[in-house]
């Protein structure tokens, strides 16, 4: 499947700027969508829904009619004491796209549906990705090993060719993509779109703090640890920054258990002090404003098509 006729608008590369949790807010939605990709936030990014539903009249104010469109993650666990309320929210504004984590609710799916928006959902593996296909969403969010945030385990050749065999609604893939060239392959591979979430922290609108963006600077790959330790699900975050708070990379506390309504506290305080990031950190070297980091990707994404094309042509 093509990119959906309600996304094309306004759009100059497949690209998502992925909702990451304090790190999105509206002035990085704002100038991502202006830049001409699609941005997005977390609803729990602001402490209270009446604070969201402001956020959204702020961006819906600032954009007009050739920007690319926006986004909103809702989280719907049901330990998340907010759904209900920031649903409501969402439907009423009539959010263009809605990105749902942590289960896959046939009920969310159809309020989205019921004005005409798509709900696209976060999945690891292909049972979660069956799961949310029957739910009816209009895309997959195939969070690959190495992203940033809540990622998986597996690669992405065989998350992607799994899946898109049984599904035929918009693929988009995520995990150590910072490059126009990672969108183009992305692409090669049969994504409609490519999901960036480390990339765009480091970018001036970001709410990251510059320690958290200088970090991702000077980390590799390797600087890398995967752990549950944190939020009670498998999760990427900077080395030295785990360290930084006291923890040790080789030795944390196992954690598997989830809970938002008793936890939220607990969680921004844990993400706000521990800092995520992706595999991707490696190709990171700099921080620039939003425009000015479209504007390099489109150029990097032209420059691998056409010396693709070139090439295969001579061969």
């Amino acid at each position: 499947m093509a990119i959906p006729a309600q996304l094309q608008r306004g759009l100059k590369l497949p690209v998502i700027a992925a909702p990451m949790f304090l790190v999105s807010g509206p002035e990085l939605v704002i100038e991502t969508c202006k830049a001409g990709v699609i941005g997005t936030f977390p609803a729990l990014n602001h402490r209270t829904t009446e604070g969201y539903a402001a956020w959204l009249e702020q961006i819906k104010a600032a954009l007009g009619p050739n920007d690319a469109a926006y986004g909103v993650n809702i989280i719907v666990h049901p330990t998340n004491p907010r759904v209900m309320a920031d649903m409501q929210v969402t439907v009423e504004h009539k959010v263009p796209l809605v990105i749902t984590s942590l289960g896959a609710v046939r009920d969310v799916v159809d309020a989205v549906h019921s004005y005409g928006g798509l709900v696209f959902h976060d999945v690891t593996n292909l049972r979660h990705a069956k799961k949310a296909a029957e739910a009816g969403v209009d895309g997959l969010i195939l969070v690959a090993a190495g992203a940033g945030g809540h990622a998986g385990t597996w690669n992405p050749f065989a998350l992607v060719n799994e899946i898109r065999s049984f599904f035929d609604g918009t693929i988009i893939l995520s995990g150590c993509m910072s490059t126009g060239r990672d969108v183009a392959a992305a692409v090669m591979m049969g994504a409609d779109f490519a999901y960036l979430g480390t990339r765009f922290i480091n970018t001036t609108e970001a709410m990251a703090p510059d320690g958290f963006k200088d970090m991702i600077i000077q980390a590799g790959a390797a600087d890398i640890t995967y752990t549950p330790a944190i939020s009670g699900i498998p999760a990427n975050f900077l080395t030295q920054s785990l360290i930084a708070n006291g923890l040790d990379p080789k030795s944390l506390p196992d954690k598997t258990k989830v809970d938002l309504g008793k936890e939220l506290d607990h969680e921004v305080k844990a993400w706000k002090d521990v800092w995520s990031a992706g595999q991707g950190s490696g190709s990171i070297h700099d921080v620039l404003p939003t425009r000015e980091l479209v504007t390099r990707l489109r150029r990097e994404f032209d420059e691998a098509a056409d010396q693709f094309a070139r090439r295969f042509a001579a061969a």
